[in-house]
């Protein structure tokens, strides 16, 4: 559907469990992307994001420029700490405290961009080193750094990511974090403005009033509650919602603050019409 409808990017994420009950199915996102990467031929693919307490570096490295060369270089990278504690219990993978994880991040990204580059990679840190290179390479692979940390996450993004993504939010609480991150690229000698930023978080909306409030109305009962408490919920989140006119008010809120992707989150995969109206409402706007 993503690329039939001329969409930029299919991205998803990459967990192993939920808290949902009964839990869903969860898939790998690196052996999807493979997958994809021979069913599709122009959309970009993007794993958003794998937690680095899942795999080594070098793993990541060498699926990721696999999955590049299989699609002619359409991969895009997402990295962050990991954070659902819960699914690293099921599965018993260490989940170590945030200020390692987050330290664990920044070296998974210098490694990766020694692994990615031209020649021999040479990276040796605390918990990571390097002296090779993550053939094959059929060209650069864009590296993402996804979190709503308020003073590392945008620093790490703009010191060695291509893209700074963010879970949905109000522009005003997005705005800061953008500004901090395109310090912190200068401050590197990177250029500020060819950091994108990218926001992830589901849109509720319909082509019309009417139809927009049916897909309230649905969505409120759905999660046993009705359409003005539902609604306001989606206000304190900084969901865009409503009919096209106001959704395309909080696409333009968004857009003045540096935010120039927004990836829509869907999660019921039993019922995917819904996603193509949404699809239908943003393209038009």
């Amino acid at each position: 559907m993503a690329e039939r409808m001329g969409l930029a990017s299919f991205a998803r994420s990459d967990h192993y469990y939920s808290s949902r009950k009964p839990p869903p199915a969860a898939t790998d996102a690196f052996a999807t992307m493979g997958g994809l990467a021979r069913e599709t031929e122009r959309i970009r693919l993007c794993i958003l994001v794998t937690p680095i307490t899942f795999r080594h570096p070098a793993v990541i490295a060498k699926s990721a420029a696999t999955i590049a060369e299989m699609s002619s270089g359409r991969l895009d990278l997402g990295l962050g700490t990991g954070w659902m504690e819960l699914e690293h219990e099921a599965f018993g993978l260490p989940f170590p405290p945030l200020p390692e994880r987050f330290d664990r991040l920044e070296e998974a990204l210098r490694y990766l961009i020694a692994a990615f580059g031209p020649g021999e990679g040479s990276y040796h840190g605390r918990y990571y080193s390097l002296e090779a290179n993550a053939y094959p390479q059929p060209g650069p692979i864009p590296i993402i750094v996804g979190g709503s940390g308020r003073r590392r996450t945008p620093r790490l993004a703009g010191t060695y990511a291509d893209e700074f993504n963010h879970f949905v939010t109000s522009a005003s609480d997005i705005e800061p974090k953008v500004k901090l991150a395109r310090r912190a690229a200068e401050a590197v000698g990177r250029d500020p403005e060819a950091l994108r930023v990218s926001v992830m978080g589901p849109v509720l909306t319909g082509r019309d009033r009417t139809a927009y409030r049916e897909a309230l109305r649905r969505r409120a009962a759905d999660r046993g509650t009705d359409s003005d408490t539902y609604e306001q919920r989606l206000l304190e989140a900084g969901i865009p919602f409503g009919p096209p006119d106001r959704v395309a008010e909080t696409m333009h809120a968004l857009s003045a603050v540096g935010v120039s992707r927004f990836y829509v989150q869907h999660l019921d995969l039993s019922d995917l019409d819904p996603l193509e109206e949404t699809f239908e409402v943003l393209l038009g706007l």
